[in-house]
């Protein structure tokens, strides 16, 4: 039986695809990009949570702050599909953290603006995340953080470009 199974996984790996160096490399960073991803969502919620808040309302909050943008325009900046913004940002409207205001350059698109509480409460996550910020900053330089952000950066723009969203 164990010799039939490593036949067959011999023949799965025959089939499976070579990838160069780069691509290796690649692959890993991605894969590694999200396990970090789940990670910071985690920590976000955490962070989120003592103000009644998720990490996914939190960054609709936030993108709701200068009250300049659509939920298209928050959706784009966020990188996620227009349409789990709408709910959320309808779940917001319900608990009173946001309102949609008249938009000057779109008639159908209103703009997100937050409420005295969505304030509020934004602010809170904001006083935790700084709080939070400072203490793992600490275990880089910040020409680390710099020189990881702008490749995460670069990476965003070369797949907006391959998928045709720059």
């Amino acid at each position: 039986m164990l010799d039939e199974i490593h036949k067959r996984q011999h023949v799965v790996n025959q089939n499976r695809p070579k990838r160069s160096a780069e691509g290796d490399a690649f692959s890993l960073f991605a894969i590694t990009a999200l396990r970090l991803a789940g990670r910071l969502t985690a920590a976000g919620d955490d962070l989120a949570r003592p103000a009644g808040q998720t990490s996914a309302r939190w960054q609709v909050l936030a993108g709701a702050q200068s009250g300049t943008h659509s939920v298209a325009q928050i959706a784009r900046l966020l990188g996620v599909a227009r349409q789990g913004v709408q709910r959320l940002a309808d779940t917001l409207e319900a608990d009173r953290l946001i309102s949609y205001v008249d938009n000057p350059q779109h008639r159908r698109a209103k703009l997100v603006k937050l409420t005295n509480e969505g304030d509020a409460r934004l602010a809170a996550i904001e006083a935790a995340q700084a709080d939070w910020a400072d203490r793992l900053g600490q275990s880089f330089t910040p020409a680390e953080l710099e020189a990881a952000r702008a490749v995460m950066t670069r990476l965003i723009e070369t797949l907006d470009a391959e998928t045709g969203k720059a």
